[in-house]
């Protein structure tokens, strides 16, 4: 098993339970591990045996862009069903920060695993 991660992604999304935060586009910060099913891409060194990163990110972004919720658990679910169903992943860890949402708090985020396997 192999576990590809891409950490620091900027995407958008309606996101937050006041009216204020439903009418326009937030930044999130995303951290994505995901497992691949073998090896395969380390022996081939071929792109078709892995995940192209950024067609993921992009296609993503379009995802996250078009999407609505209210609360961090609801996207990071979305997300992490995007991703299994999607690019076809035994599991995926999602981790979802939303930046300067408390005074005097750095980060606040959810982290979830979800799939068949654990990482």
């Amino acid at each position: 098993m192999d576990i590809i991660f891409l950490h620091g992604i900027k995407i958008k999304s309606i996101l937050g339970v006041f009216a204020w935060e439903q009418v326009a586009l937030q930044t999130l910060l995303l951290d994505l591990d995901l497992t691949l099913p073998n090896s395969r891409a380390g022996r081939t060194d071929d792109l078709e045996d892995t995940i192209d990163y950024a067609d993921l990110v992009m296609r993503l972004r379009l995802f996250t862009e078009n999407s609505s919720h209210q609360l961090l658990e609801a996207l990071a679910e979305d997300i992490a069903d995007f991703l299994l169903r999607e690019f076809n992943l035994p599991q995926v860890k999602v981790r979802l920060t939303k930046p300067g949402i408390l005074n005097d708090v750095a980060q606040v985020g959810i982290e979830i695993v979800r799939g068949s396997e654990i990482l």
